[in-house]
């Protein structure tokens, strides 16, 4: 069966010419929707994609109209081949389903896992001149020295309960339980 996926960012927009198109390009059913591209939740596409079965087509008018990040669309092509379901963008001349078609996919793949490569290489150096500036990364300690060191003399003292010195050091039970059960920083 070949399902045809239409979809516009906004409710102002028409659907009619996307429509036309997957009508024209022999689409037996076409899920429509009026939703922003970078939106996770999609209700039509997400009932698409539970019909698509081995020996489907699922036909576009463009690529962007399936997602906007192309990571995320190589991701969701590539899932199509494996499970048998094939794929074609109109205006992008992509079909999956021949020869030409794959190798024009395979081209923005191949950008694709370069830009993955780009933005790793890019992370790694940023966090490298990070550590060489002396800074660490993740998050804050919850207690300084003198803090832990304070909390511990409270609760020797015995004159607070947990609750109160949690309380007044402005610190959860959970942590207050860390810093008196390890000798190490909190």
């Amino acid at each position: 069966m070949k399902f045809g996926y239409a979809r516009v960012s906004k409710n102002e927009q028409s659907l009619d010419v996307q429509i036309q198109k997957l009508t024209a390009a022999g689409c037996d059913e076409i899920f429509q929707e009026k939703i922003s591209g970078a939106k996770d939740d999609r209700p039509q596409l997400k009932a698409l994609m539970g019909k698509l079965r081995r020996g489907d087509t699922l036909c576009v008018v463009r690529l962007d109209r399936l997602g906007r990040r192309m990571m995320k669309l190589v991701d969701l092509i590539n899932e199509f081949k494996e499970t048998g379901i094939e794929f074609v963008s109109l205006e992008n001349n992509i079909d999956t389903s021949n020869h030409i078609g794959m190798l024009l996919f395979n081209i923005c793949a191949a950008f694709s896992e370069m830009e993955r490569e780009l933005i790793r290489e890019r992370v790694k150096a940023g966090l490298d001149s990070a550590k060489q500036q002396g800074r660490k990364g993740g998050r804050p300690k919850a207690l300084t020295n003198d803090k832990a060191e304070t909390i511990k003399a409270l609760r020797q003292s015995g004159k607070m309960s947990v609750k109160n010195i949690c309380e007044t050091m402005k610190i959860s039970r959970s942590v207050f339980y860390r810093c008196i059960n390890q000798s190490v920083e909190v």
